[in-house]
């Protein structure tokens, strides 16, 4: 599940300044008669297009990282609930019972798998989104619909 990012950095500084977000705008499509073959329809993958998909792809991970440490750790606690009572009955360090020792540690683990998931929403994310929103915006309005 590895995506290419090569196209949907952020834009580079230039003379210490971000360049205007129509700098990276890809020109327009032409009308279909103009276009080669325009007997067929041709798959359009615009940056637009190709920068959602990448972000639904970047979003699924993200989904299934979290999910599976906070559910997996769990499903490791009730494997040895079921299959090592011994092992889960016998005290820890500080006289707990192991068991009951791991389940107070699924509270850090699961805040863990919250801090994993803001973490890498900030940093892969939200990059995308704001590489989407952006070819999402009008080229000549504030974004507001026009009546």
């Amino acid at each position: 599940m590895s995506y290419d990012r090569s196209e949907l950095s952020l834009p580079h500084r230039q003379n210490g300044r971000v360049p205007s977000p129509t700098a990276h705008r890809p020109p327009p499509l032409a009308p279909a008669s103009e276009r080669p073959g325009s007997g067929t329809r041709q798959r359009s993958w615009s940056s637009y297009h190709r920068a959602l998909r990448v972000l639904r792809r970047a979003c699924r991970w993200q989904r299934r990282v979290a999910t599976f440490v906070a559910l997996g750790y769990f499903a490791v606690f009730l494997t040895l609930t079921v299959r090592a009572p011994a092992f889960m009955a016998r005290p820890a360090p500080g006289g707990l019972p192991t068991g009951l020792l791991l389940a107070v540690v699924q509270i850090p683990v699961t805040w863990l798998a919250v801090l994993l998931f803001e973490y890498s929403a900030r940093r892969f994310v939200d990059p995308l989104a704001r590489r989407v929103s952006q070819y999402a915006r009008p080229a000549g309005g504030d974004g507001r619909a026009q009546a």
